[in-house]
């Protein structure tokens, strides 16, 4: 049996909440140096980076001392640096604690605001604001939202006890409650529940439903409804007993009543820009409820935020 490589503590600390970059040199390869590795492992990063760098003494191995340009390459050896943080719109929305203790965190997350660092979503995410605002670099997510998706995120306090919160998400044991604002359809029979399968494609950004067996179970369930002269628009209650990507919104369309908002579903009308905050996809995460797995406590967690297309559509629509 292979022997699991242990990992060395990072050299580095956090910079504005977001965790330095590990690498991990290949067991095998052809490269003579750390340098010609990284130049080929982080191609994407453009012409001249790593030199720079590698001069600049910003990768460092795990006794904390700069790379040197021409170091030889080692099977094995984890390097750490920091990547260059982009120029990102700040998100003008709140991060508000629900709940904190020992143990989690479970904080109220607003519209666009991404769960953690991923892409050119990086200091303003729901993990580095928390990292800084609560100082506690320690913290991370045990489950994630989609950055337009507002509501209930759970973040873990102490590293050793990751693990434990995590599985509850991958062994369903967390009940998760959804509300969403969709169109009004009377034809549609509710409350049902929709099963399918989805796959999500690497680098395309829609989901999809697929034949074979299903992999997505939704529970959908009209709440309330209002007139066709006053939008005919309707409040859902969407449980959810698995968590493909994008789930619930692709359920909701293959119902004919997509989400308010989402421009993925029915029409990809591509990501929204950074800085459009003006119609927010008209999805939260209302409610958490579980047994603490390190505490042994009984949680229940609800959402305070109101979705604007159902209180006031027409300042929803025109994006107020």
């Amino acid at each position: 049996m292979r022997r699991k490589t242990r990992i060395p503590p990072s050299p580095l600390p956090q910079r504005e909440g977001v965790d330095p970059v590990r690498v991990r040199l290949p067991v095998e390869g052809a490269w003579a140096t750390v340098r010609e590795h990284l130049v080929e492992r982080l191609s994407g990063a453009g012409d001249g980076v790593v030199d720079r760098m590698l001069a600049a003494g910003q990768v460092v191995g795990a006794d904390g001392r700069a790379v040197a340009p021409d170091a030889a390459f080692v099977p094995g050896m984890f390097v750490w640096f920091h990547r260059e943080l982009p120029d990102e719109v700040r998100v003008p929305f709140p991060l508000e604690v629900v709940y904190r203790d020992e143990h989690i965190v479970v904080v109220d997350k607003p519209h666009f605001l991404a769960t953690t660092p991923r892409g050119s979503h990086i200091t303003e995410t729901a993990l580095a604001r928390l990292r800084r605002e609560l100082g506690v670099p320690t913290l991370s997510a045990a489950h994630r939202l989609d950055r337009l998706t507002a509501g209930l995120l759970l973040f873990t306090v102490r590293p050793e006890e990751r693990g434990a919160y995590q599985a509850l998400f991958r062994d369903r044991r967390v009940r998760k409650e959804y509300e969403a604002v969709a169109p009004y359809d009377p034809a549609l029979a509710l409350p049902r529940t929709v099963r399918s399968r989805i796959v999500k494609e690497r680098g395309v950004l829609a989901a999809r439903e697929v034949e074979g067996e299903p992999n997505a179970v939704s529970r959908v369930e009209l709440v309330e409804h209002r007139s066709v002269a006053n939008a005919g628009r309707g409040r859902y209650r969407l449980v959810p007993a698995t968590g493909q990507t994008h789930q619930l919104r692709v359920h909701m369309n293959a119902l004919g009543v997509p989400i308010l908002g989402d421009p993925l579903y029915p029409v990809v009308t591509g990501p929204v820009p950074a800085g459009d905050f003006g119609r927010p996809l008209q999805l939260l995460a209302r409610s958490l409820e579980f047994t603490d797995p390190v505490t042994g406590a009984e949680h229940r967690f609800r959402s305070g935020r109101v979705l604007r297309a159902w209180m006031s559509y027409d300042g929803w629509a025109a994006g107020q």
